[in-house]
């Protein structure tokens, strides 16, 4: 059939809106009318290079959209469900197996080869241009840059069409990530501290998490006030401008000594070093921001070797399946109102909407397509 999709030629080349064809869905996979997709930092650092997608490809992987067929062997989602299109997995290896599908073992191609990475297609895409030749898609399971795409059906997480379909694709991966680094990775207890380095959609989202948990200090970090502002609202009980303030002072003021969590969201290695140094002993550094390819940190080894923990985090770790919904509960609820950080935009304004999120003036752009 024949799509419409946004094609990244070459590193650092624009988004080029193209017809293409795409394959009908085969074993174990499902085609999705995408509605909208959200416009995340991995497709950036992508477009740029520095995540190992060939070239040309199809980007976008916060999906949300309609079910239109189903392939074979395909009995949890049928045509006409809403659903989010989260994260892939293999659901055979022994982190799939514990629950925890983001470190699936086959994380690489799954995310990033442009081609299927399970069933009788592997290593084939499904996407091809009019002279035959074919490009990468497939990207993190969906590629949803495109008016429609093929998922595998574990990956979706069906959604109450009485939810916004437009609004809740941002879950399959920013938002959920930050939520996630709290929810899932530091579950601070009764009186602790949590400290957030940066305050973009990601971290946002993990300030609106903490804000639903027993954590009684939640400190925001970041360069802008008008962001420190919306931590402040969503529920950050103090803030500092880094720009302004040593914020490993205000820190150690703030807490009465080192903090019991520290979130990087930045990915900067400065910013993460010092968050290694917000945390005390038995205190957890958790990294989410996105560095460049090969970067590396250091750590003083004494005070690491001292009950201190460091620890990455992907996707918010968990399942789609279990995170998700929990977040759309808690947002039906009042609690989690990541509705206000998403700014809509037309498909083909989607060079406007990675610069309009590069200079801060949008939080979380999602672009409307179908």
């Amino acid at each position: 059939m024949k799509i419409e999709a946004l094609v990244v030629e070459e590193k650092n080349a624009p988004f080029v809106r193209e017809e293409l064809e795409l394959e009908q869905p085969g074993p174990g996979e499902v085609l999705v009318r995408v509605v909208a997709s959200g416009v995340c930092h991995t497709d950036a650092i992508t477009q740029a290079g520095d995540m190992p997608l060939p070239l040309p490809g199809v980007l976008g992987h916060e999906g949300s959209g309609v079910v239109e067929a189903v392939g074979e062997g395909v009995g949890s989602v049928a045509v006409g469900d809403h659903v989010i299109m989260g994260w892939p997995y293999c659901g055979q290896c022994r982190n799939c197996r514990r629950g925890e599908h983001r470190y699936c073992d086959l994380l690489g191609p799954a995310v990033a080869s442009g081609q299927r990475f399970i069933g009788p297609q592997a290593g084939t895409s499904a996407y091809s241009r009019a002279d035959g030749s074919t490009l990468s898609g497939h990207f993190f399971g969906q590629s949803s840059f495109a008016t429609y795409a093929l998922a595998n059906a574990n990956a979706l997480v069906t959604v109450d069409p009485g939810v916004p379909l437009e609004l809740v694709g941002v879950l399959a991966c920013g938002i959920t990530t930050g939520a996630g680094a709290i929810l899932n990775t530091a579950r601070p207890a009764a009186g602790e501290s949590v400290v957030i380095y940066g305050a973009g959609a990601v971290g946002l989202a993990a300030i609106m998490a903490a804000r639903n948990t027993p954590a009684t200090t939640i400190i925001a970090i970041d360069l802008h006030d008008s962001r420190l502002d919306l931590a402040a609202r969503y529920g950050a009980t103090h803030i500092i401008n880094s720009g302004r303030e040593n914020a490993l002072e205000r820190i150690l003021e703030i807490c009465g000594g080192r903090a019991d969590f520290a979130v990087d969201c930045t990915g900067v290695v400065a910013v993460i070093e010092e968050a290694a140094e917000a945390v005390g002993m038995l205190g957890t550094l958790i990294l989410i921001g996105g560095a460049p390819a090969e970067a590396r940190f250091s750590l003083d080894h004494q005070r690491t070797l001292w009950g201190k923990h460091v620890v990455g985090t992907l996707g918010g770790s968990g399942t789609s399946q279990d995170l998700i919904p929990a977040l759309i509960s808690l947002y039906q609820q009042g609690r989690f109102p990541f509705d206000e950080l998403v700014r809509y935009y037309d498909f083909d304004q989607v060079d406007q909407a990675f610069a309009d999120s590069k200079s801060g003036e949008t939080i979380k752009p999602v672009l409307r397509i179908g």
